[in-house]
């Protein structure tokens, strides 16, 4: 069915602090109540270059390229998404005004060999000092125009709202058969082995109904994320994404058309052996355009010149304001309220 609207969310790069407010906040409202929820975070930050979460998820492919669907491997929790510990806070924090019995904060039960969690290798980045370098990765659903979840799903308990294109999972209807988890080459739709039905992030749409922003923009410490529909050219999130041009689809190449946009970050200097300061990027453009591009049949090389031009645009702008005059694109990348980011 086609939907009326299309929501999108644009995230600048630029401004995540790492600090995993967004994902707490998803967190906390929406899968630490039940069982079977541990391992779900619908909104998680990755650190990159790293293996995100769940691991190495860009490896386990999807419907998008794969003639054999059964042939989809399926992330599994332990492995993939790391079994959950507690920290001895008892020990290390002191309570009725005793002394600490501990100095240092140590997950309980000890991970083993193959541990792994959400920011499992978090900050380790890329790179050899002076010239190291990391940036934050925030994902959710995309909520895709042409989203291979839906098309996967045997009982059509997958679909797209048709006022919104917010992407859901019918419960009722959901018999747990995982093949919308296969289907998703982002791997963002998780099996609940207690309910034995799949779940996803699902745009806090009842906010959204209320004009209000989900709860991992709403809550950003670093207010990167920018809400709008498509279709309204008076949003931040299309201004980004249709006039500056400057915010580029994750993995474009998958064909499912996401509709979670990222202004790619700038990158600090790299230095000489000597410790000078050079004009070459620290932070591999190439890199950059394997993860982020307009759509799916751009070249490698295409993507490198888009984010080339997608740099010179904002330091263009920055000029510009540096110089006294004003820029739109500055306006809406520094904004002043929540109004400035979300209009639902």
């Amino acid at each position: 069915m086609p939907v009326k609207k299309q929501i999108r969310m644009v995230a600048d790069l630029n401004k995540c602090l790492g600090c995993h407010t967004c994902t707490m906040a998803c967190k906390t409202m929406w899968t630490d109540r039940n069982k079977g929820q541990m391992h779900m975070y619908w909104n998680n930050v990755e650190t990159r270059p790293g293996k995100g979460y769940p691991q190495d998820w860009e490896l386990q492919g999807g419907w998008f390229n794969v003639t054999d669907k059964r042939s989809i491997p399926l992330p599994g929790i332990s492995e993939s998404y790391g079994a959950p510990w507690e920290y001895n806070y008892e020990e290390v924090m002191k309570s009725n005004g005793g002394d600490s019995r501990a100095s240092i904060l140590v997950p309980r039960p000890r991970p083993s060999g193959n541990a792994y969690a959400s920011n499992w290798d978090e900050d380790v980045g890329g790179g050899t000092f002076p010239n190291s370098y990391y940036f934050y990765l925030p994902r959710i659903c995309n909520h895709c125009t042409d989203p291979p979840c839906v098309d996967a799903c045997p009982r059509q308990a997958v679909y797209k709202r048709e006022e919104d294109g917010i992407v859901l999972v019918d419960q009722k209807r959901c018999r747990g058969y995982r093949y919308c988890v296969k289907g998703c080459p982002y791997k963002k739709i998780y099996y609940n082995p207690e309910e034995k039905i799949a779940q996803k992030c699902i745009f806090c749409y009842p906010r959204i109904e209320q004009h209000k922003g989900n709860f991992c923009a709403t809550q950003c410490v670093g207010r990167i994320h920018y809400v709008g529909f498509a279709e309204d050219p008076e949003s931040a999130a299309y201004k980004l994404v249709n006039k500056w041009k400057v915010a580029l689809r994750l993995h474009p190449e998958f064909k499912t058309e996401p509709n979670v946009f990222y202004i790619p970050p700038l990158s600090p200097p790299a230095y000489t052996a000597e410790g000078r300061l050079t004009e070459k990027m620290r932070i591999p453009i190439e890199l950059l355009a394997k993860l982020f591009g307009d759509t799916q049949d751009q070249t490698p090389d295409q993507r490198i010149a888009r984010i080339e031009e997608i740099f010179g645009i904002i330091q263009a702008e920055r000029n510009k304001v540096r110089s006294g005059g004003h820029s739109e694109l500055i306006d809406i990348l520094i904004p002043h309220s929540e109004r400035d980011r979300i209009q639902v």
